[in-house]
């Protein structure tokens, strides 16, 4: 059974960092393209960042600059390192992962950025 847990949310300060983890219960080699999204209060789930298993990543415009995403093969692990954090960041997060026409989806992991 396929399986993605995050974890890393938390509260932080405006202009702060955080750094959130993926980690798959197969190896990341499985999926043709793993992303986080995140899904505001009141608002519908949007993409964030993206990368694929050949190429380079993505990401949304409104977070380039300041987030950055990676992976570890050898810990079947994907990042989203994030900076500079603002109010509107604040959101559930989730990551995915995609193979052919199927998605799989961790659990969210909370980030509020709030003084």
């Amino acid at each position: 059974q396929v399986q993605l847990v995050e974890s890393g949310g938390g509260l932080v300060q405006p202009g702060g960092s955080l750094r959130l983890s993926c980690r798959a219960s197969v190896t990341i080699f499985f999926f043709d393209v793993m992303g986080w999204y995140r899904q505001a209060p009141g608002k519908q789930r949007e993409l964030v960042a993206t990368l694929p298993s050949s190429g380079t990543s993505d990401l949304a415009v409104d977070v380039k600059g300041r987030f950055h995403i990676s992976k570890d093969e050898t810990k079947n692990t994907v990042y989203l390192e994030m900076n500079s954090l603002k109010p509107e960041d604040t959101g559930v997060y989730y990551c995915n992962g995609r193979r052919g026409w199927t998605d799989y989806w961790g659990q969210g992991t909370q980030v509020t950025v709030s003084s």
